[in-house]
């Protein structure tokens, strides 16, 4: 298989993964409606072109890093899209956290045209995409995943194969689910222990030998106590996402009390001015929720 990869979508994630390719020998290929982004994929050392056929016509894979499922679908299937390419491509690997019951249709429509579809979300921001530390989840066919783990394993530290087309999706947002509460409990943990006169630096130190312990701690923690915002996985996406586990947990006739009340605080902190800060920032939600 070619070493050469296609890469459509150079946002935060999208740029930290041709970073990762490119640091493990790849020729990455790449795309991105902003042009400021292509230019700097071309001072990472690889090369832009323009638009996701043009990606697709140079190589046999192509990766998608986008915002949302809607996005996938013009990007494969519009004007322009992949499926518009001269030559098309043998496999094409979703990263992003999509509608499950949208991708698995996808694939299936990408299968008649011989492409095989892999739905590959992970667990991890853009920099533990550039460290390593991202933990993939892939649903499709078997043997296609096979065919690209050498992929998965440039970009991310474990890979885990969950089965057919859209399972990569679904187990990706029960794990947003778990991973995006811990987030928002620490914050409110954090600020709780602050307004008891506690020191929030020392009680976190504290927290990360207990019971009470969550990635959340190392990820995020000093990010909150620091006031750091600086995006690495952007407040807005996580909203998405939370919605979406919503929508599949309603169809599913499951009640989510606390992601219920989680949607509620990011929809808070996005009328503020804060969703395009780093999802950490949640934090400043629940601080503006303290009564004088």
């Amino acid at each position: 298989m070619t070493a050469k990869i296609g890469l459509v979508g150079l946002g935060l994630v999208g740029t930290a993964m041709a970073e990762r390719l490119l640091a493990e020998q790849f020729e990455v290929v790449g795309f991105d409606i902003d042009s400021t982004k292509c230019e700097h994929l071309e001072q990472l050392g690889g090369k832009a072109l323009g638009s996701p056929a043009k990606v697709a016509e140079q190589v046999e894979r192509v990766v998608l890093s986008l915002p949302d499922t809607d996005v996938v679908l013009q990007v494969v299937e519009g004007s322009g899209g992949i499926l518009e390419a001269k030559t098309l491509p043998r496999y094409i690997i979703d990263t992003t956290t999509g509608e499950p019951d949208e991708t698995a249709a996808l694939a299936q429509r990408l299968a008649r045209r011989g492409i095989h579809f892999l739905d590959a979300p992970f667990s991890g921001s853009s920099r533990q995409v550039r460290d390593k530390e991202v933990i993939f989840m892939v649903g499709g066919d078997n043997k296609a995943f096979e065919e690209c783990k050498d992929i998965f394993d440039a970009l991310g530290e474990k890979v885990f194969y969950v089965g057919e087309s859209g399972n990569g999706s679904k187990a990706k947002l029960a794990s947003n689910l778990i991973l995006g509460l811990n987030r928002l409990t620490l914050a409110e943990g954090l600020v709780f222990a602050s307004k008891l006169g506690l020191d929030a630096q020392g009680f976190l130190e504290l927290l990360k030998v207990t019971p009470a312990y969550s990635a959340a701690m190392d990820v995020k923690g000093k990010k909150m106590l620091d006031g750091d915002f600086t995006a690495q996985a952007r407040l807005r996406q996580h909203h998405k996402d939370v919605s979406i586990i919503l929508k599949y947990a309603e169809k599913a006739g499951q009640e989510l009390p606390l992601s219920r009340v989680h949607l509620d605080v990011l929809k808070k902190a996005i009328d503020a001015g804060d969703g395009d800060l780093d999802n950490s920032a949640v934090i400043r939600e629940i601080e503006r929720r303290i009564k004088p």
